[in-house]
């Protein structure tokens, strides 16, 4: 076997007509949730459970996701930060998945051994929103800022500025009723 993955399963690529990865399906995903279903477009129902089993057939074993091949050549695909936070945060609403509370032990042992600004802020986020015990990330991007002055990368500076302050909303996909606007 090549890869173990069910190719009929289609989340979002990064540009139209591409295969599914993992990252922009999440934020897809998370988009789709947050949107009121009563805005959601017609088809939305269908692509949710679609992006969400996607999600849950790219899980590599032992927990986390990468960018999308869980097994390749018999090996098993090695999780990365980015993926499999995206993937939480998407599949927050499924908080007692198997999968999830597997990733989740992934991510909480590798939390401490992050070293990009962007990866720890990110992964601080999604253990906060998972109800996982975090001490206070400002410490840690003070730390991580004075070994590479990451001012200059907006999306770190934005994921690092998110993860200074409360979790916002619409990352708490759990805490809203399945079915509620």
């Amino acid at each position: 076997m090549v890869v173990r993955q069910d190719h009929s399963l289609r989340g979002w690529g990064w540009t139209p007509d591409t295969a599914s990865w993992v990252e922009p399906t999440a934020c897809a995903l998370l988009l789709l949730k947050n949107v009121p279903e009563q805005f959601r477009p017609a088809e939305a129902k269908n692509r949710i459970r679609l992006g969400d089993a996607m999600l849950a057939d790219r899980v590599c074993p032992g927990g986390g996701w990468n960018a999308g091949n869980p097994l390749v050549y018999g090996e098993p695909g090695i999780p990365r930060v980015g993926p499999t936070v995206w993937a939480l945060l998407a599949l927050s609403d499924q908080k007692d998945c198997a999968a999830n509370v597997e990733s989740l032990d992934w991510l909480e042992r590798d939390y401490e051994d992050i070293q990009g600004p962007g990866s720890a802020a990110i992964a601080n986020l999604c253990l906060r929103v998972y109800g996982r015990p975090t001490a206070p990330i400002e410490p840690r991007l003070r730390a991580l800022y004075l070994n590479n002055q990451f001012l200059r990368n907006i999306p770190v500076i934005a994921w690092a500025s998110l993860a200074a302050g409360a979790v916002a909303d619409w990352l708490r996909l759990s805490t809203r009723a399945k079915g509620e606007s």
